[in-house]
């Protein structure tokens, strides 16, 4: 077993993660970053599947990569309008995708109000 994945593997890495977009709710902690570091320290995969080298192995740890970046499954896995819209509440998913752009451009205040919101709801 090698320590550092060969160069191709590196590569089919390095372009997945070039791809991969940014977590706006956690700056700080970037997939590309965690990932570009473990790719110094040795085998990606974590246990090689039988009748597998640990290179085929690490690449298709790339190819699952790309599939997410590319949407894929979104893409192969189509999802219904009624799924999205539940009846018990249809903005309930809508409302998740609104608070999730919101999240990352608020100050501490308005974290702690909406915090304090969550705790006591006065409905």
């Amino acid at each position: 077993m090698s320590a550092v994945p060969k160069a191709s593997t590196a590569r089919a890495f390095q372009a997945a993660l070039q791809r991969w977009p940014k977590d706006t709710l956690r700056p700080d902690l970037q997939l590309q970053d965690v990932l570009a570091k473990r790719l110094t320290k040795g085998p990606i995969a974590p246990v090689p599947i039988k009748g597998l080298t640990q290179e085929q192995a690490d690449l298709r740890q790339a190819n699952a990569l790309f599939s997410l970046t590319e949407n894929r499954y979104k893409n192969k896995y189509r999802v219904t309008d009624s799924f999205l819209k539940p009846k018990f509440n249809p903005n309930y998913y809508s409302d998740i995708l609104k608070e999730l752009d919101e999240a990352p451009r608020r100050s501490y205040f308005q974290r702690l109000a909406k915090k304090f919101q969550g705790m006591f709801r006065l409905e």
